[in-house]
């Protein structure tokens, strides 16, 4: 009789075969399979055990409170109103992803995720159009500095970027290059959104830079939105973010028309204390205190605020 060869050992190659045929082809069946279950039990044993998903976010949560207790005095004394560990935490931010952030600074946000992503990292920097900045008036930055941004805050954060720290990239929106559509996990607008709200009637700029983070995004991917929030009884005109404060509603209803659903909303930003009314705008709270740099009892009365009351959103790119 002839044989041929199978995963579990021996078979015939036909069907009619004779008892002590059968009977020998049975021992070897039973002998190879036994084989094959050692073999299998001894990879078994010899492999290391896969890491708990508990043990992911411990280890993950660890590396974070690492990079915020290694900041400056300076630095961790905004800990306490700008929660960047709960903040980060809520949007799902986690080493080796590539984030972007809006507005960046060295170290709100860009800094902390330059240290925190590690290696594997990726922090794409995103300023506004530099058409936008010209709407500023007198605060509108000089266009060749502008011009130049993207080239000089990659130089800047590189200088003090460690071996074990992220990439960095950086881009205008209004201007994503094609080689960065759909490579980020996460898009962070905090403190940033109400200057393209405010400024949507004159170019339409919130529904590019929507636009843009879904450009960047992979589906399913996060934006994370901290903004400072206007009582929702107040008139939409003086909360359209020029005085810095826009509605939560209004926030929401843009992202939605834009494609985007809201995942969950959070108050771990908020400050009951900041009340605004329509004579208010954000800065005159720390840290900017515009309207009392020489006046102490104002500026006590504005630092017993605090910073301002902010919402927290998070929103996905539909898949």
């Amino acid at each position: 009789m002839q044989y041929r060869y199978a995963s579990a050992g021996l078979l015939p190659a036909e069907h009619s075969f004779n008892a002590n045929s059968k009977g020998m082809l049975m021992n070897r069946f039973i002998l190879a399979s036994a084989a094959a279950l050692a073999l299998v039990a001894c990879s078994k044993e010899a492999a290391p055990p896969a890491a708990a998903p508990e043990a992911s976010v411990a280890a993950a949560e660890s590396s974070l409170d690492a990079v915020l207790a290694a900041q400056p005095d300076d630095v961790k004394a905004r800990y306490a109103q700008r929660h960047p560990k709960e903040t980060l935490e809520f949007f799902g931010v986690e080493p080796g992803m590539t984030v972007v952030d809006t507005l960046p600074g060295e170290v709100w946000y860009a800094g902390l995720l330059m240290d925190y992503l590690g290696p594997n990292g990726k922090v794409i920097g995103a300023d506004y159009s530099q058409e936008m900045w010209k709407l500023f008036g007198d605060y509108s930055p000089d266009p060749q500095v502008k011009a130049k941004w993207a080239e000089e805050f990659v130089a800047k954060m590189e200088a003090k970027r460690g071996e074990d720290d992220a990439q960095v990239a950086a881009v205008h929106y209004g201007a994503i290059p094609d080689e960065l559509a759909g490579t980020a996990d996460v898009v962070l607008v905090i403190r940033a959104i109400h200057h393209f709200m405010r400024l949507e009637d004159q170019g339409g700029w919130l529904t590019q830079a929507l636009e843009d983070m879904k450009k960047l995004l992979k589906p399913g991917g996060i934006v994370g939105v901290v903004a400072h929030r206007a009582p929702e009884q107040s008139s939409d005109e003086w909360a359209k973010g020029n005085a810095g404060y826009v509605k939560q509603s209004a926030v929401i209803a843009a992202f939605e028309k834009a494609g985007f659903e809201l995942v969950e909303s959070s108050e771990i930003n908020a400050n009951p204390k900041d009340q605004p009314t329509e004579n208010d705008f954000v800065w005159r709270l720390p840290p900017t205190f515009a309207t009392s740099q020489n006046n102490p009892e104002l500026k006590a009365q504005m630092e017993a605020i605090g910073e301002s009351d902010r919402m927290t959103l998070k929103f996905r790119k539909k898949a």
